[in-house]
């Protein structure tokens, strides 16, 4: 037999009570909502438990019985719902770090403000590797860069990149370009090298750094030059892609992937969306380049 718990919420108000009215009261309802209720119940249980005339309300021998069992029914009711409210539930979150800019705080903390109950972890690698996570389960959800023919995840922007170095930066014709670029394994190195592989140009890598922090500070030192986001571009460095001649790049979407269905995670990756959306700066525009920021150094757990 399964009990409705407003039901018996309603019959514990009037046995304590002894009035259908001051019961009504304290449930914030209404006599005739209360008296629903009461029939309900004792409709399910098949016993009359409240005897009623229209001076005095009481319980019947059955209902004086039932009292003490339909409290501690109530009180199970009620401590379970305490303890899902208090759990505090995890969000694993992979953002790439050729996606990631000015805009990762600010996602952090929309998350956190709709659901303080969340606690986030922020994972920073490569789209690959991330890609690779998420789809072994290791992450809930990713915001990365799409990736050859996968067509899955919601698209949240455009992206576009563009060949970067410092004014001083000195590249002679003949000779092999000077690249900064991550590990093989990196996405946007397979970008660069293909690109100038098609076109014929010669290149040689003067520097392997772990990660796009490491490698904006090679190209911003002048010793090399390397593929960025316009969004992320390092300071003090100018697109150079007409000066020397270098191929067009690729543009590409950044994508929102997850398989998360709970309502409360569909409401948080709405969140993740809009935040993303609304704070995301724009591409450079006239030759105005946005600013690098060094929030790709964001601790993995927040």
């Amino acid at each position: 037999m399964t009990l409705d718990v407003d039901a018996v919420k309603a019959f514990v108000a009037v046995a304590e009570l002894r009035s259908f009215t001051r019961a009504a009261e304290a449930l914030g309802s209404t006599q005739g909502a209360i008296s629903v209720k009461l029939k309900r119940l004792e409709d399910r249980v098949g016993q009359k438990l409240i005897e009623r005339t229209p001076r005095l309300v009481r319980l019947s021998a059955r209902g004086a019985v039932f009292l003490e069992p339909a409290r501690e029914l109530l009180a199970a009711h009620d401590r379970a719902v305490a303890s899902l409210a208090a759990v505090r539930r995890h969000f694993r979150l992979g953002i790439a770090t050729h996606v990631g800019g000015a805009e990762v705080p600010t996602l952090l903390a929309r998350l956190n403000a709709h659901d303080p109950a969340l606690t986030i972890e922020v994972r920073l690698d490569d789209t690959r590797d991330l890609i690779a996570a998420f789809d072994r389960g290791d992450l809930d959800a990713a915001i990365v860069r799409r990736e050859d023919d996968r067509r899955d995840g919601e698209v949240l922007a455009p992206e576009h990149f563009g060949w970067y170095a410092t004014p001083d930066f000195v590249y002679r014709a003949g000779e092999p370009l000077r690249l900064a670029a991550s590990a093989p394994s990196c996405s946007i190195r397979d970008i660069i090298t293909s690109s100038l592989d098609a076109v014929g140009i010669q290149w040689t890598q003067v520097f392997l750094g772990c990660g796009s922090f490491a490698v904006a500070e090679a190209v911003s030192a002048g010793l090399a030059v390397s593929v960025f986001s316009c969004r992320l571009a390092p300071p003090g460095t100018i697109e150079v892609s007409r000066k020397f001649g270098l191929p067009p790049l690729p543009a590409s979407e950044i994508v929102l992937l997850s398989t998360l269905t709970d309502p409360q995670s569909r409401d948080a990756l709405r969140t993740l969306a809009m935040a993303f959306r609304e704070h995301r700066p724009s591409p450079a525009v006239n030759g105005a380049k946005p600013r690098f920021r060094n929030s790709l150094m964001v601790d993995s757990s927040v």
